[in-house]
């Protein structure tokens, strides 16, 4: 749809005796699938600002309900929690499952690992042959900037950890801890998404005022998905291989580290604060930051497979390149703001 396309401007018509009108935008209506005779809700905003959307449908899935999950029998590991993951994370607040058979033992361990990992959720009925869970967060209480907030504060704890595996040359014993507390606010991040989108309102509550930059609040979501996967898997490759005193990857890696950790703080500060000056200036340090890699020391060390300083190095490398789309993204919030000019040298 042309959100921007001209024409935006609709003239108020009289409507009755006492009543005035405006019609709706064609491409929007066809877009809700709108016919003459359709219910519309909106919700007004403390400007004045209306935003509309199409009334539930009558005899669709209504809040409360709960997403049931059937089946003979549950024997496949993984399929249980990845259920459960996924239901919560598109916004079920209740999921019931159900087995014909009654739940093996590891498949009800299985699910309540689930539950554990997962912010608000908590097993509210188990039975043989059945088992309710139950979402107990307000997700108006949890902002998207907060838990973006959050997210950089854990991605900044892993290369913390990695740092000082470099300096103790020991094994980290945070590794899981950092794994469980990243994917918590990582699922719930992306539930609020979809809460979001299905909810204008809630929207502008946490932190998403224009129901268009949630497509943009996704690339961000994915982004931090990916840096957390990429220090959690290099922080793995160092305690599976913890280096030697003398490893010229790992000397090039910790040289590498505190300028990595600064340009994921600016990185993050640019998003949440657009400015189009300091976007500009941290999408240029990445650029430095990009050939500043530990590349040269790296490949100078020995190949050791998937453990030790190297290929944490190839991780983290990869990392420094996804915080080069998050400053291209902060350039582009910035821009989408429109409040400030700067003056580019030519070349």
């Amino acid at each position: 749809m042309a959100w921007g396309a001209p024409n935006r401007e609709r003239r108020v018509l009289k409507a009755g005796h006492s009543s005035i009108a405006v019609t709706l935008p064609k491409p929007w209506a066809e877009a809700m699938n709108l016919r003459p005779g359709d219910l519309i809700v909106f919700d007004q905003s403390d400007d004045g600002t209306l935003f509309l959307k199409p009334a539930p449908v009558p005899g669709s899935v209504t809040e409360g309900t709960p997403f049931l999950v059937q089946a003979r029998s549950f024997d496949t590991p993984g399929v249980l929690q990845r259920l459960i993951v996924g239901a919560y994370r598109v916004g079920h607040d209740s999921i019931e499952i159900r087995s014909d058979l009654p739940f093996a033992s590891e498949r009800v361990e299985e699910l309540l690992d689930a539950a554990r990992g997962l912010l608000g959720v908590s097993v509210v009925s188990q039975e043989p042959t059945r088992i309710v869970l139950q979402n107990f967060i307000d997700p108006s209480k949890y902002g998207l900037p907060q838990l973006v907030a959050r997210m950089k504060m854990i991605l900044i704890a892993f290369l913390e950890e990695i740092e000082e595996v470099l300096r103790r040359r020991g094994r980290s014993r945070r590794l899981p801890t950092l794994n469980e507390e990243g994917n918590k606010v990582l699922a719930l991040l992306v539930r609020q998404l979809f809460l979001a989108s299905r909810d204008w309102s809630l929207a502008r509550r946490i932190g998403s005022p224009d129901p268009r930059q949630l497509l943009e609040w996704r690339v961000v979501v994915h982004a931090l998905e990916e840096l957390a996967e990429l220090f959690g898997e290099a922080l793995a490759a160092l305690n599976e291989g913890v280096p030697g005193r003398d490893d010229p990857a790992a000397e090039a890696l910790a040289a590498f580290l505190p300028d990595l950790k600064e340009q994921l703080k600016n990185v993050v500060e640019a998003l949440m604060h657009p400015s189009l000056d300091h976007a500009c200036e941290v999408y240029h340090a990445g650029g430095i930051l990009g050939d500043e890699t530990p590349s040269a020391a790296e490949r100078r060390a020995p190949a050791v497979g998937h453990r030790g300083a190297r290929p944490a190095a190839q991780l983290l490398q990869r990392g420094a390149a996804c915080l080069g789309l998050l400053a291209a993204v902060a350039i582009d919030r910035a821009v989408a703001a429109g409040n400030e000019t700067i003056l580019v040298e030519a070349a």
